[in-house]
């Protein structure tokens, strides 16, 4: 019996790498997608290049998820897709692209799986699609978002995405899961969309020295490897037109940095600061980025996604999936560690 093959999109990114990884080391054949000529790591990635490139079941496909011929050829024959492909970052100068690559793309993968008959997607949605919880309140998938604010572009084309994607499974009985991601972090590659780890980087170092809204806001983080095997869960076992939260404990930040200083050996002091500051710094570069087209590290959007509360309950996941996340302690300690093994902290 041939092994099953899966089309991966965003093949080379922090999460798309770990579910190529794990999808080879359960056998499945995978073609990789993404739009660089060949496949490329940023800094630091954990997981050399030829351990996945170029493994006898690996196929790269260099494709755009924007152009809809260049996802039909991509899936040709696969049975699975897995769509991560997306764009995340914080600014664009181009207002176009997050509807293009959030919504559009999602819209072409699901066409063309439509099109070939394909056995089941999995599409990565991501947790602010729920929308931020209220002080001391746990959500799930089942909640209903507080408010119509969005405070970012990627947060509001995702969620236009997400009720698109329930549409297709409704009107066009379209095989699909989805699943949404809390903060991602952990080993694996120094990028913009591991900016968890960065800031445990900057805590070691001593250069990260504010504590946001005195460190009261809660978020939901979960180590980057198990997010990839909450990926292949959902391919596997995951119920058509549910969705999965795949997170794993609620931390304050400033619980979240006092466990990377008692890991890390070292506490680090953090001044707290009101919402105000980092509010005006981000403005200011914004500003800069709108006028000058300089790259902001921060943007209000960003602080203010940080300033609210994102508590969420993974139990769904666990219950019908088999998902089992580490402890967030042990997803910084392996992240300290690796941040070790690259000199990244002293």
């Amino acid at each position: 019996m041939n092994a099953k093959k899966v089309l991966v999109t965003g093949a080379t990114g922090l999460i798309g790498t770990k579910v190529v990884e794990k999808l080879l080391a359960k056998g499945y054949c995978v073609r990789g997608m993404a739009r660089r000529e060949k496949p490329t790591y940023p800094r630091g990635c954990s997981t050399p290049p030829e351990k996945l490139w170029d493994h006898p079941n690996f196929e790269y496909f260099q494709g755009d998820v924007c152009d809809y011929d260049s996802v039909f050829n991509a899936m040709t024959g696969c049975d699975f897709v897995i769509h991560l492909a997306a764009y995340a970052k914080n600014w664009s100068k181009d207002k176009t692209i997050f509807a293009r690559f959030n919504i559009d793309a999602m819209e072409n993968v699901f066409r063309a799986a439509k099109a070939q008959n394909i056995e089941r997607i999995v599409w990565t949605s991501t947790i602010v699609t729920l929308g931020p919880t209220r002080p001391g309140v746990c959500g799930d998938e089942e909640m209903e978002r507080i408010t119509d604010r969005y405070f970012t572009e990627y947060e509001e084309t995702k969620s236009i995405a997400e009720k698109k994607a329930f549409e297709w499974v409704e009107k066009e009985h379209l095989p699909l899961v989805i699943v949404n991601p809390t903060r991602v972090f952990g080993p694996g590659q120094l990028s913009e969309s591991n900016a968890v780890v960065d800031l445990i980087r900057q805590y070691c170092n001593g250069t990260f020295p504010f504590l946001l809204n005195f460190g009261r806001n809660v978020g939901n983080y979960v180590l980057v490897d198990d997010v990839a095997e909450g990926h292949i869960l959902a391919l596997e076992k995951g119920r058509i037109g549910q969705k999965y939260i795949l997170g794993s404990e609620n931390y304050t930040l400033g619980e979240f940095f006092k466990t990377v200083g008692e890991e890390y050996g070292r506490k680090r002091f953090q001044f707290p600061i009101y919402r105000f500051i980092p509010l005006s710094i981000a403005i200011f570069l914004k500003f800069l980025a709108e006028t000058f087209g300089i790259y902001p590290k921060i943007t209000p959007g960003w602080i203010k996604t940080f300033l609210a509360d994102w508590e969420f309950s993974c139990e769904k996941a666990k219950r019908e999936l088999g998902y089992d996340p580490v402890p967030v302690r042990e997803g910084i300690r392996r992240s300290i560690e690796w941040l070790r093994e690259l000199k990244e902290i002293h």
